[in-house]
């Protein structure tokens, strides 16, 4: 307990003295740039792109690339130290911290499950949702079917970090529930690596089609962004390519020749 309580009473690094509440949720970066500290490189220089409300954003580069640190940025996990962030055209620091961070649902690669039945981990993203919410968003999430299967179906315990399902189980019922909070903005942090193909494509089709949640999507399989609005291509921090789908295929980069390398592996892969 002592242990315990050094770490609680360690002070936030990050000043929360906001008073602002966003009114509409586009977030406008600009000219953003950010060193962790400590460190000789820039982990990401001078970024900037909008993202209206219920707009779709791709953000793809190889590992290292500043595409996490951006995300982290916009959640204020770190302080810039150039440019600005808006939400609603409110600078982040101009907002609670706790508001702040409700205006997202965050789904990383791998996300934590408690050791507690399927139902009530998804629950966990709004306690006061019913049933009927939680085997919703486990419909969008595209694991409804997989979760009906278990003898125990929502009320399957899932064992400490979800042990007893597979990755793309358990990233799935991550998805779905960050799906039944209420937050404006949904971010997908590679959350798809483990599901097939054809299951990525579905969960994307019914994200597209809700128009609830604004969608940002990090990813190193190309084909969960070819429906954006806008695709980030980042590299040492930098946006070396941005552009929709069909546009950054013409520019023949980076986005180009990887698509056409995934699509040649997929193809090889349904063929053996």
């Amino acid at each position: 307990m002592t242990r315990l309580n050094q770490t609680l009473s360690l002070p936030d690094t990050i000043t929360d003295a906001g008073t602002t509440l966003p009114y509409h949720h586009t977030i406008r970066v600009e000219q953003l740039t950010f060193h962790y500290p400590q460190a000789q490189r820039v982990a990401v220089h001078d970024v900037s792109f909008t993202l209206r409300e219920h707009q779709v954003l791709g953000i793809a580069g190889a590992t290292g690339s500043g595409k996490s640190t951006l995300l982290q940025l916009l959640m204020r996990y770190w302080e810039a130290e150039n440019g600005m962030i808006r939400i609603g055209d409110v600078p982040l620091a101009n907002i609670p911290l706790a508001e702040l961070r409700a205006q997202y649902a965050y789904v990383p690669q791998d996300g934590f499950l408690f050791s507690t039945s399927i139902l009530e981990n998804i629950r966990m993203g709004r306690p006061d949702a019913t049933d009927e919410d939680v085997y919703e968003a486990a419909r969008l999430a595209a694991v409804h079917d997989d979760i009906a299967r278990f003898p125990d179906a929502y009320n399957t315990l899932v064992g400490e970090r979800g042990v007893t399902l597979s990755g793309g189980q358990r990233q799935r019922v991550s998805i779905a529930r960050a799906l039944i909070s209420h937050a404006p903005v949904l971010i997908l942090d590679d959350a798809l690596s483990a599901v097939d193909v054809e299951t990525e494509k579905q969960i994307i089709g019914h994200l597209k089609q809700r128009k609830e949640q604004t969608l940002i999507i990090v990813t190193h399989r190309l084909s969960a962004i070819e429906d954006a609005d806008e695709i980030l291509v980042m590299a040492h921090g930098d946006v070396m390519e941005r552009g929709d789908h069909q546009q950054l295929l013409t520019a023949d980069g980076w986005y180009s020749r990887m698509f056409a390398y995934q699509q040649m592996e997929q193809n090889l892969e349904a063929a053996s």
